[in-house]
């Protein structure tokens, strides 16, 4: 519970955060739609719970995956990128944001699939090594499919300020990372687009993926 709420607290910041943040409802009345042309064309268009207005340049992320590669999403350009920050140990928001993601990619198809390159970036410095990253990938079936970024707590702390995610260890359980469980959809031109919670629907993502990479 305290996971699912630092999650909505952080959606609620971003959204409120200069009125840059369209929240996009699924069940948006067509009347509401017809007074605000905005939030008309962000329902229509993608299916996020939350769509940047305009849209931002994502922030620096250059670093290392857990084979020792260097990975910078600046080198993912023209193509969709997204952007989740996940650990090995987690119990429950983790492995079902991947999980999803693995579903989500499932259902874009190969073409489209193709377009689009998914980073997990750790909130653990300690915990996820290159044997826990590489057995987490296999229990989830995203070997190869998914690109898992590590540092040390300095390295990692520089992303997570950019990107403006929270990560805390849990004073009564060490082993447990308190950290913001969300995914941002990353446009093909390298613009922060779209954001989603942990409980997104893989069916959304697959849907605007295809928005993403020609955006």
């Amino acid at each position: 519970m305290r996971r699912a709420a630092l999650n909505l607290r952080l959606l609620l910041a971003l959204v409120a955060t200069a009125g840059l943040v369209t929240l996009a409802s699924a069940c948006g009345s067509s009347k509401s739609n017809a007074n605000n042309p905005t939030n008309a064309l962000a329902h229509s268009a993608y299916k996020a719970e939350a769509v940047l207005k305009p849209p931002t340049l994502a922030p620096p992320l250059a670093l290392r995956n857990y084979l020792g590669k260097s990975v910078n999403l600046d080198s993912y350009r023209g193509k969709a990128a997204l952007v989740t920050f996940i650990y090995t140990h987690c119990p429950d928001v983790c492995p079902l944001i991947t999980s999803n993601l693995r579903v989500a990619q499932n259902l874009m198809g190969p073409k489209i699939a193709a377009k689009v390159q998914i980073i997990a970036v750790s909130v653990d410095a300690r915990g996820d090594t290159r044997k826990t990253v590489a057995r987490f990938l296999a229990a989830h079936e995203m070997t190869g499919r998914m690109q898992y970024l590590v540092g040390s707590t300095r390295e990692l702390a520089r992303v997570w300020k950019a990107w403006g995610v929270g990560s805390e260890r849990d004073a009564k359980h060490p082993e447990f990372v308190e950290h913001s469980g969300l995914v941002f959809g990353v446009s093909a031109s390298g613009k922060r687009t779209t954001l989603y919670s942990a409980g997104f629907k893989p069916a959304d993502i697959a849907h605007d993926v295809a928005l993403l990479a020609n955006g």
